[in-house]
């Protein structure tokens, strides 16, 4: 519809059903190009996270392929040069997207394997190894550190639950290892925020609030995965997690420590970037996009107040009608 068109009709006769009309036609011929190349960019976009997740699938496929290569070529004897393969594997494989199944397959080779004196240190190790390992291949956030503690305990639970007469030694060992996993991680993020790149800070800056109040409460975090969990269990598995919480109150000092000492750092080093970057903040709520935000807020107003005086006045004359 042309601006002459436009100019040709009277908005103000317009009831509220043919200005929507009017307004959607002119709103579906001027942006059809728009939404025409949006749809195709959308298209694309589908393709490439097709494209990305295959590959991504396949890259780790290679990792498995290469290293299990390289183990036939080792002395099946020579635990040792094993030992240390395995330990570059973990480092080198995208632990997340089958930790609850590594997990499993780790208790389980360790309750084989090991003497029962020794199986409940092994599964300490192994879970703090895998804790560490997991959540150092991302952000360290509230969200995916719960959804890495859940994983891991879950599936602790259900070699638990089919060994009853170890389940105890097995949980135990599954939550000690898990704290250790999540203090080293903590203490790794703390070191390196002195030789954070600045992309990496720029991201930091702007997860700051988020993470700072992260770190005040893994304490709280710990004891909830587990409760949650509990809550989820048997009756039998229940009460053991509910007691191994209770006694878990006191392991946590250290992690509450490193914690609160790491946000202390966080603080001093990056607290005035942050203020920076809320300046910014404040400098863009000035451009056009956000004028139009703050223009559609008062407009929302201005309907809300127009429909409120109505409704107001239509009830006053009824009741002057009444009164009559």
């Amino acid at each position: 519809m042309s601006l002459q068109e436009l100019r040709n009709i009277k908005f103000e006769k317009l009831n509220l059903i043919e200005m929507k009309d009017i307004t959607a036609d002119i709103i579906g011929s001027r942006t059809k190009k728009l939404r025409d190349e949006l749809e195709a960019l959308l298209l694309q976009k589908e393709l490439i996270e097709k494209s990305l997740e295959k590959k991504s699938h396949e890259l780790q496929e290679t990792k498995y392929a290469i290293f299990n290569e390289i183990e036939s070529l080792i002395d099946k004897d020579d635990a040792q040069t094993i030992s240390k393969l395995h330990q570059v594997k973990l480092q080198s494989i995208d632990l997340f997207d089958l930790l609850g199944e590594t997990v499993e397959g780790a208790i389980i080779t360790a309750l084989e394997k090991s003497k029962d004196s020794e199986a409940k240190e092994t599964i300490q190790e192994v879970i703090k190894e895998l804790t560490y390992q997991t959540i150092k291949e991302g952000t360290l956030n509230t969200i995916r550190v719960r959804k890495i503690l859940s994983t891991i305990l879950h599936s602790s639970i259900d070699i638990a639950e089919a060994t009853p007469n170890i389940s105890e030694e097995i949980l135990e060992a599954t939550l000690k290892g898990m704290r250790a996993g999540l203090l080293q991680s903590i203490d790794r993020f703390k070191k390196r925020l002195a030789y954070m790149p600045l992309e990496a800070k720029h991201i930091l800056i702007e997860d700051y609030d988020t993470i700072m109040e992260d770190l005040n409460q893994t304490d709280t975090l710990f004891l909830q995965v587990v409760q949650t969990q509990a809550n989820e269990s048997s009756p039998a598995i229940r009460k053991i997690l509910v007691e191994l919480n209770k006694k878990m109150h006191y392991d946590l000092e250290e992690l509450i420590y490193i914690s609160k000492e790491t946000a202390q750092v966080m603080k001093e080093r990056f607290s005035a970037l942050a203020k920076t970057a809320v300046k910014k903040a404040d400098t863009a709520l000035k451009s056009e996009t956000a004028k139009e935000a703050k223009r559609m807020g008062i407009q929302a107003w201005g309907v809300a107040k127009t429909a409120l005086s109505g409704a107001i006045k239509s009830a006053k004359n009824a009741l002057e009608q009444k009164d009559k």
